[in-house]
């Protein structure tokens, strides 16, 4: 691995996690696998397993968190700010794992992934999925690179999700969690949100019942959903200072023009366009589905106090212009694991950017989760 002002050149690797065929056992009581499973590492594994961070992605994030895939395409990854020698989730010290979740479509088994029974695509046929199958599969691949211990998960969004079932599911495999801009249970509002997105999918003609061509799809109703949620990763503020009323054409007669747009229109197209040509349209239905039915507590018993199954230590950071996950979602997991006997702190990331801050305030995050790590034996 060449290292350059952080980390350099990465390769995604592969691992097939659930052997034989049959052997997960997903929550909807569908017995699954072989599953294979896309990661990227950074850092080293220690001798005693007992070094590694586990970074987790959002909805359409996947593994490639830090560092670039070639010389020529120097496309960091998502999160390359926070993680490299002497940064926040310093590779110096620490083996840093990131995976693409179970259900995507970035290498990890998904609706686009070939049924072994069939020799055909999943597509609809693929089992609904939870946040606890998703960390089931993690568990798995941790345990084939032989780590045995975690320093901390971390994660934002429905990487925040994952973060908080690796608390409840493997509770004495952990050193600390950092779930970020997330809830312990969806809320109505995401759920409606949600729902509006698959609805755009669903009714695309050219969704076809899922069966669609590779490459191919409901490019459409994608497009849309990705325009819906876009809307609800900014704040007002946000919007207002990046493009205001700012119409994109310079000429007077085209205001009046039924077709003539503003460049916040533009700028969602442009957002829409892009994921049509990096994800698949049924990944984004089963993931946004399993993000619905994430809840700590189901199964467990009282909300407030299914946190006393993880007594670490806990930095919950929420973002001052959060409108998809209001900040008082991450005070709520705060204070249940403070409660319940877990070393709970809670830190607010000032930011005008909305939900997308933890995405785009690399400095301030890296000096609080910097200093969060250096509280971790």
């Amino acid at each position: 691995m060449k290292l350059d002002k952080g980390v350099g050149l990465v390769e995604t690797k592969y691992e097939t996690v659930a052997v034989p065929p049959n052997d997960l056992q997903l929550e909807c009581g569908t017995r699954f696998g072989p599953v294979t499973v896309a990661y990227e590492t950074y850092g080293e594994l220690n001798d005693r397993g007992d070094n590694c961070i586990l970074v987790l992605h959002a909805l359409t994030g996947d593994a490639h968190v830090a560092g670039w895939h070639s010389e020529e395409d120097r496309k960091p990854g998502w999160w390359h700010d926070l993680i490299g020698p002497g940064r926040a989730l310093d590779t110096g010290k620490y083996f840093v794992v990131c995976s693409n979740v179970l259900g995507g479509c970035y290498g990890t088994t998904g609706p686009p992934s070939i049924n072994p029974d069939t020799g055909k695509f999943y597509g609809p046929d693929f089992p609904v999925i939870t946040i606890r199958d998703m960390v089931k599969v993690q568990y798995l691949l941790l345990k084939k690179l032989g780590v045995k211990h975690i320093k901390a998960a971390i994660g934002g969004s429905m990487g925040g999700m994952q973060v908080l079932e690796w608390a409840m599911m493997y509770p004495g495999m952990l050193d600390a969690v950092i779930p970020i801009a997330t809830s312990g249970r969806l809320s109505a509002q995401c759920i409606a949100f949600n729902a509006v997105q698959r609805q755009a999918i669903l009714m695309d003609p050219e969704y076809k019942e899922g069966r669609y061509e590779p490459g191919k799809g409901p490019c459409r109703g994608l497009a849309l959903a990705r325009q819906i949620g876009t809307i609800t990763y900014k704040s007002d503020e946000s919007w207002a200072f990046k493009f205001g009323r700012t119409f994109s054409s310079l000429r007077e007669e085209d205001y009046y023009c039924f077709d003539g747009k503003f460049e916040v229109e533009n700028y969602l197209d442009y957002q829409g366009e892009k994921l049509v040509k990096r994800f698949d349209a049924n990944s984004y239905l089963y993931l946004t589905k399993a993000m619905d039915l994430h809840d700590i507590s189901r199964g467990r018993g009282n909300y407030s106090k299914v946190f006393s199954r993880f007594r670490g230590k806990v930095l919950t950071i929420g973002i001052s212009s959060d409108f998809l996950y209001p900040k008082h979602y991450q005070e709520e997991i705060y204070r249940y694991f403070k409660d319940n006997g877990a070393e709970s702190y809670y830190w607010e990331l000032e930011s005008p950017y909305g939900h997308d801050a933890f995405l785009i305030e690399f400095d301030k995050m890296s000096r609080k989760i910097g200093q969060f790590m250096a509280t971790i034996s």
